[in-house]
């Protein structure tokens, strides 16, 4: 095949003929499988979660940020359909990827599902599809590891296939940036597969930028995190200096937020969660390994990140002491399981990590979380106990020693907390200004 192959899937995807595959329906595929068929493409979705095609099929919705009458309506009309099935893969007309890129345990990136999705992918490739990359990675991925493998297949890509990266921008839980909304980065290994990339996306998305190459798009997408990541270290180390200073970063932020120019607020925390922030950095330096740099910035922020649990830890230990309780044996109530405020998303959250610690030193540990009401399984969590959240009564906060509040959710009674807990070790603001049992972490 020729260019023809190239006219002939961008007529297809302009008349809305074209078929979209979207490979992992969690977090990002599934609001990006919404979108496409909103837009009124056929949509195939792939996962190897067999309650999550369950769902699909059934016209459910597993993500409670995402209505379920979107799915139910776009299942009976028959745009949306899910399976597990990898034989299917040569259906679809364009195929994007989003699946995860964790770390190793030794911090290093960790490709084992883009590897074995693209593996998978080369075997039903055929002439006229699109691939397009949109999980997080360091730049040169798409080049250097997704075209190798599918040109196994013995297709060549600009010609027979094309390949492109679009990095997600999924904000899990904001009303005011659905999928649609975010403005899309698109840039392909060629200028045909770029061309054609953009062209998908821009019947879908409100705005897309088209950059020069896929490298370019692969380092904005870690830029973006690692602005994030450099910012909350710089505020979390912050907050514990003027700790020590007798100082509340709370209302010395206030202050400085006040400033109209040179000033973008972020806020301190028990330290990062989601699926991006405290990955996406490491990426980044390790690929600068390989052309001699040293990413010290990214590195010292990753460091002060981690170890805020530390400092958290060790601010409840002395609010415990100063009432005369040990940590070993004392009952902490965790609020929040998620990473961040009203969603029941808890990659990476921190208060599993939390919770390991404590239990470690023996403390009886048990949390509340409006959103999720059982604890799922996490990497590090693995050979945990089971927790069930717990309700949020003042009997269980006068029978606790402290509560740990990890996630600030809105639709937790603070007035409750702060009236019938012993203890609060705040870690998120909630509770401006002083009070006698509230030790601010």
């Amino acid at each position: 095949m020729t260019s023809d192959a190239a006219a002939t899937l961008k007529s297809a995807i302009g008349d809305r003929s074209a078929q979209i595959g979207i490979i992992g329906l969690g977090y990002v595929g599934l609001p990006l499988a919404l979108a496409f068929a909103e837009s009124g493409h056929r949509v195939l979705g792939f996962d190897t979660d067999p309650a999550k095609i369950d769902s699909l099929q059934r016209g459910e919705s597993y993500l409670s940020h995402l209505d379920g009458g979107r799915v139910r309506r776009l299942v009976e009309d028959g745009l949306l359909r899910a399976t597990a099935d990898p034989c299917r893969l040569g259906e679809p007309d364009a195929l994007l990827i989003c699946v995860p890129t964790p770390l190793t345990a030794q911090r290093e990136p960790d490709l084992s599902f883009v590897v074995g999705t693209t593996e998978a992918i080369a075997i039903c490739l055929r002439p006229g599809q699109l691939v397009v990359l949109e999980s997080t990675t360091y730049p040169g991925t798409t080049e250097e590891v997704v075209l190798e493998i599918l040109e196994r297949s013995g297709l060549a890509c600009g010609r027979d296939f094309f390949l492109a990266y679009s990095p997600e921008r999924e904000d899990p839980g904001n009303p005011n940036h659905s999928a649609s909304r975010i403005p899309k980065l698109v840039g392909g290994v060629d200028g045909l597969s770029g061309a054609l990339a953009e062209a998908l996306y821009s019947g879908v998305i409100s705005q897309v930028v088209r950059v020069s190459s896929a490298r370019v798009a692969e380092a904005a997408k870690l830029t973006e995190n690692i602005y994030r990541a450099v910012n909350i270290a710089l505020v979390n180390e912050l907050k514990m200096t003027f700790q020590r200073m007798g100082l509340d970063v709370w209302e010395v932020l206030d202050a400085a937020a006040t400033k109209p120019f040179g000033f973008m607020r972020f806020n301190p925390g028990p330290g990062w969660g989601g699926h991006c922030i405290p990955i996406d950095p490491f990426y980044l330096s390790w690929k600068a390994r390989e052309f001699g740099r040293s990413s010290l910035l990214i590195e010292l922020a990753g460091e002060i990140n981690v170890r805020m649990h530390e400092y958290v830890l060790g601010r409840l230990q002395q609010g415990l002491n100063e009432r005369g309780k040990p940590v070993k044996g004392s009952r902490v109530l965790v609020l929040g399981l998620a990473y961040k405020k009203d969603i029941d998303d808890c990659r990476e959250s921190p208060a599993f990590e939390l919770i390991s610690l404590l239990l470690q030193q023996e403390a009886i540990v048990a949390y509340h979380d409006p959103h999720i009401p059982r604890a799922p399984i996490q990497r590090s969590w693995r050979g945990r106990p089971a927790l069930e959240s717990v309700p949020l009564t003042a009997e269980t906060l006068e029978a606790s020693d402290a509560v740990l509040l990890v996630t600030d959710h809105s639709a937790v009674d603070y007035e409750l907390v702060l009236r019938h807990a012993p203890l609060v070790v705040d870690t998120r603001g909630v509770y401006r200004g002083r009070y006698e049992k509230v030790v601010k972490a």
